[in-house]
């Protein structure tokens, strides 16, 4: 058969069911074998936007999401996405064309080292060199790219090897049980658990596993020990649960940082430092700390791991649970329930807001969280608004709060709602972007109305790149000139045939959130933001007095 029919069997064979993409001419062979698949391709108008789709596809269902692009041009547009994707953990596998080899050893069109591009960004990259290693090349990608901890893996098929006689057949899909912790090392966890007075859990992206999620929130309810999440673990304790303490992250000491703060044993639970450093919650170095994780403990002075349990998280924290259960433990709490009782008057601070012509971000999402039931996904771009969705917006469930918050690239959540919407279809989807990432990549608006992707955007306007703005002003008191125009919102809506609302009052927003996700197809959300509260919300943790 030819190479590019094999090609698709291959990942038939891996149950990949669509593909985000943008072809090119040095992709056509595969195109045509696709065009024959049980493989639906999903045209986007940007690669970047592919890769974020093909993210989020990972993120929520733990298959790899698959992008393709071709060469050159299109396999750059796709390493931001790419590289978000492996940084945050989830699985994908990226297709690129590549030149015809015959003229890949000299100066030539469009030509550059592709594999060597994606090395830095992926746990493997390969150019397929001989049309019968397509099987062993595609099974190692997916295994690869799926196995903990996830991220992505780069296959490149030059046209003439694409175009090529091929022999062979797809590998069987084997799946891989994760070795277990030792007891030896759970022992010693559990002992140094046992010695302590007052531990907290710090839950990391490797908790959302579902699995492990289960197994974290019966630890923290035989223990009652409370459980902090970084911004990619949200949902991994239900928010209603007395041991869910919320988030921590921010690069201010907030009132989580109280209760980590009085902490004198840190369980840190499928924890990635990429996403909050140890020096932001361990600055003295004087933190015992229990690390248990898929892998051994990055190596970090402020992360002087005491008891490494290394192994499938969800299986240690159910032989934890098995010995507390037959050895119950009692610990000094006091801390962290106050800073969770002070958390949650904060929480509802601007509930009842009525304002005009701007809305706090607070009541924003204290509406929000309102109008989204406990599995509907928020989709967080990357700006002003993801430190206020990561403090205020609280989960019931892991994956309905997608943050990239280990790459941290503006642009992912318009795409990635679309991704989630494909997943979810009966979920109600919401990205929020600021106006800056929202224009990054607004042209799959009409990827979203083509699909009749039953999304909500989102869009906090406030005519300047605000994160910028407010890390700038706390660190120098000024700032560069960082502002912009924008368009009229709702008139670009309309243009790309979505619904378009705007929100003045802050009343108004709950009834036009329903309306909008009443409506057939996409809808545009867009209102002023008021970002004078990212000031104040700096002067308000400078100033904080740790609860009782």
């Amino acid at each position: 058969m030819k190479a590019s029919d094999l090609f698709v069997r291959c990942l038939e064979n891996e149950g990949v069911r669509q593909i985000f993409g943008v072809p090119g001419e040095e992709n056509a062979d595969l195109m045509m074998s696709l065009e024959d698949s049980s493989i639906e391709f999903v045209l986007t108008r940007h690669e970047q936007g592919a890769a974020f789709m093909a993210e989020v596809h990972g993120r929520l269902t733990g298959e790899a999401g698959v992008c393709l692009g071709t060469l050159g041009p299109g396999a750059t547009n796709l390493i931001t996405g790419v590289a978000d994707s492996n940084m945050d953990r989830a699985p994908l596998v990226v297709l690129t064309g590549q030149a015809d080899s015959q003229r890949q050893h000299k100066e030539s069109h469009q030509y550059m080292d592709v594999v060597a591009m994606f090395d830095p960004v992926t746990k493997w990259a390969q150019a397929v060199l001989h049309p019968d290693n397509i099987p062993e090349i595609l099974r190692k990608a997916f295994k690869l790219a799926t196995t903990e901890k996830p991220g992505a893996c780069h296959v490149e098929l030059a046209e003439d090897v694409a175009a090529a006689d091929a022999v062979g057949a797809p590998l069987p899909v084997v799946k891989t049980r994760r070795p277990v912790p030792g007891d030896k090392a759970l022992d010693r966890a559990l002992a140094v658990i046992q010695s302590a007075r007052r531990p907290i859990i710090l839950a990391g992206n490797g908790c959302v596993r579902k699995r492990a999620s289960k197994q974290l929130r019966r630890f923290a309810e035989l223990t009652g020990i409370g459980v902090v999440s970084t911004f990619m673990a949200k949902g991994c304790v239900d928010m209603d649960s007395e041991q869910c303490l919320f988030t921590v992250g921010l690069q201010s000491k907030d009132i989580m940082m109280c209760a980590m703060d009085a902490a004198d044993v840190v369980i840190c639970v499928g924890y990635d430092m990429v996403e909050y450093p140890p020096r932001l919650w361990n600055p003295d170095r004087n933190t015992r700390i229990v690390n248990v994780d898929f892998q051994p403990a990055e190596i970090d002075a402020h992360f002087p791991v005491e008891v490494d349990v290394v192994g499938d998280v969800a299986h240690a924290l159910w032989a934890l649970n098995e010995r507390v259960e037959a050895e119950p433990i009692h610990f000094d709490l006091t801390s962290q329930k106050a800073a969770r009782r002070e958390m949650l008057e904060e929480l509802a601070l601007h509930a009842d807001d009525d304002t005009e012509g701007s809305i706090r971000p607070q009541k924003v999402l204290w509406d929000v969280r309102r109008v989204m039931g406990p599995l509907d996904i928020v989709l967080s771009d990357v700006g002003a608004h993801k430190m206020w969705i990561a403090r205020h917006y609280q989960c019931h469930e892991p994956n309905t709060c997608l943050i990239p918050n280990g790459f941290c690239s503006m642009g992912f959540a318009l795409p990635g709602a679309i991704a989630a919407h494909r997943v979810f279809p009966d979920r109600r989807v919401l990205a929020i972007c600021g106006d800056a990432g929202f224009l990054m990549n607004c042209q799959e608006m009409e990827t979203a109305q083509r699909l009749d992707a039953r999304i909500v955007a989102m869009v906090w306007e406030d005519h300047a790149y605000g994160l910028i703005e407010w890390k700038q002003q706390n660190q120098f008191g000024r700032h560069v000139d960082l502002s912009f125009g924008n368009p009229d919102f709702v008139a670009l809506a309309r243009a790309f045939g979505w619904h378009g609302h705007r929100v003045e009052c802050s009343r108004d927003l709950v009834a036009t959130l329903e309306e909008a996700f009443d409506e057939a197809g996409p809808s545009l959300v867009v209102l002023p933001i008021d970002y004078r509260e990212n000031q104040k919300l700096t002067e308000r943790l400078g100033d904080i007095v740790c609860p009782i």
